[in-house]
């Protein structure tokens, strides 16, 4: 079984978004650990936003079923991103039988991409 998803976003619409709303829009759609880790780089930041589309796509839901910090990208000691599920967008994957999650992410100067692959039985 597999799902994939992909999304692209625009890095000054996210800048956008905390000039316009500030620590609200950080903590709504980050978890502190994204927002430390990133400590203020806005493509860091973009390209986390388009991880957290790119799994509700795979998951079949879009971001409403999901809460945005039930996705988590945390990086390993080598920097390499890594994904965390969280409350509803755990459960969604586990009824669908996957386990294990692949992500990737990179950025222009203007723009971030995330893409994900989603395996199980």
């Amino acid at each position: 079984m597999l799902a994939v998803g992909v999304d692209m976003i625009e890095i000054a619409r996210v800048e956008r978004g905390i000039q316009r709303h500030g620590d609200r829009f950080l903590r709504r759609i980050f978890t502190e650990q994204e927002i430390a880790y990133c400590n203020g780089r806005m493509p860091s930041l973009a390209g986390r936003f388009a991880i957290k589309e790119a799994v509700s796509k795979a998951l079949g839901t879009g971001i409403g079923d999901i809460g945005w910090t039930d996705v988590e990208v945390v990086c390993d000691g080598r920097g390499k991103p890594q994904l965390v599920l969280h409350n509803e967008a755990s459960e969604l994957a586990t009824s669908k039988g996957w386990a294990t999650w692949d992500i990737s992410l990179s950025h222009t100067e203007t723009h971030a991409i995330g893409f994900v692959v989603a395996m199980g039985s």
